[in-house]
């Protein structure tokens, strides 16, 4: 028997539907996987990086109020935030920088 994500305290059904299309059905699996590996897979299934989801999803994990995270241990997860962040994230092609400038596109680079 599985167990919707969203009867863990601080993960609604929204984030129960973003876990499902990045391939985690239920709170065991998610559970299973842990927080980093799982915004991992959701990040990479279309699901917008954003800080605040990260550290939820921990803080859900651990059994903890979402607004628990503070200090040393907030940076900690700010830090493995922004590593998965730049690894997932798709890159500019080479010289899109410049082309950006020369066409005008708002704040130069």
């Amino acid at each position: 028997m599985s167990t919707p994500i969203s009867s863990i305290r601080n993960l609604g059904p929204a984030f129960e539907e973003e876990c499902i299309r990045a391939g985690i059905p239920d709170a065991e699996t998610l559970r299973g996987i842990g927080a980093h590996e799982a915004y991992r897979r959701m990040l990479a299934h279309g699901t917008r990086p954003h800080f605040i989801g990260y550290y939820v999803l921990h803080m859900a994990l651990q059994g903890r109020p979402w607004n628990d995270c503070k200090g040393k241990e907030k940076d900690a997860l700010r830090a493995q935030f922004d590593s998965l962040k730049a690894e997932t994230t798709p890159k500019a092609p080479p010289g899109i920088e410049r082309i950006l400038n020369e066409i005008g596109t708002g704040a130069r680079r």
